[in-house]
């Protein structure tokens, strides 16, 4: 007869622990092939030789027991059945990426400030040569930071008697295709900083900066406030993807 004491049972126990953890314990960079290692490779070649998957790789650092780290990024990256690869990244939402088996609240917060990290790192480029003159030059300002909204976002700036920006103002969120603004609040807030003029820009998540029958209506509105408070709406500029419409340019205002 076996006899089974208390030290016996924890002793089990702790045996019985062990071989779970190692069960699920994630595959790390360093336990790679030396092939297959983002660092080496990165070190030997250059960071441009590493792929999209590597480069989150190097981020994650860590796999699940059925996946490299490497194969893990790329489940990622192959996500969004509308966006590939990183741009994916930019229409997922934290609760999307924990579904994941591997990814961890931390690790979703991580892929998450990437791809806000390269939103700003695009804009930054951009920041020193934009002209409020050129319609296009304002486009390619705001384009990373508006093109991935799920949502129809509406940005209100205003200039002083100089043309220089006082304010930069988000004045709606609203639905997939839609956001209302109202001509008296967006000038309350024009007369509350004296600015001389103001220019609305808003995205179309669908990618398409064709106006609506609203945004035509809303810019109407808009003009004729503009007008009359001696204020004047100097353009309305629709963030596509990678495109826009501006009402000036196509003296639609």
């Amino acid at each position: 007869m076996v006899r089974f004491n208390v030290r016996n049972v924890l002793t089990m126990e702790i045996f019985r622990q062990k071989g779970s953890d190692m069960e699920e314990k994630h595959q790390t960079l360093k336990e790679l092939p030396i092939s297959e290692r983002p660092y080496e490779k990165c070190e030997k070649s250059g960071v441009e030789a590493l792929s999209d998957a590597e480069l989150l790789a190097v981020v994650l650092r860590s796999g699940t027991k059925d996946l490299t780290v490497v194969d893990l990024s790329k489940q990622i990256l192959s996500m969004n059945p509308f966006y590939e690869g990183l741009l994916g990244i930019c229409h997922t939402s934290r609760e999307e990426l924990q579904k994941i088996p591997g990814i961890g609240k931390v690790k979703a917060m991580q892929i998450l400030c990437i791809a806000e990290l390269s939103k700003r790192l695009a804009q930054a480029k951009v920041e020193d040569k934009i002209s409020f003159h050129d319609p296009s030059s304002i486009a390619d300002y705001y384009m990373e930071q508006m093109r991935h909204l799920n949502r129809e976002e509406m940005i209100l700036i205003f200039f002083n008697g100089k043309n220089k920006v006082i304010k930069e103002l988000k004045v709606s969120v609203g639905t997939v295709n839609q956001t209302v603004a109202s001509p008296r609040e967006l000038f309350l807030e024009a007369l509350r900083c004296e600015a001389v003029s103001v220019l609305m820009i808003h995205n179309h998540p669908s990618g398409d900066p064709t106006p609506s029958r609203q945004d035509i209506l809303t810019t109407k509105r808009m003009k004729e406030a503009g007008e009359f408070l001696g204020i004047p709406l100097c353009d309305h500029i629709i963030i596509g993807d990678r495109t826009y419409i501006s009402f000036r340019e196509e003296h639609m205002i």
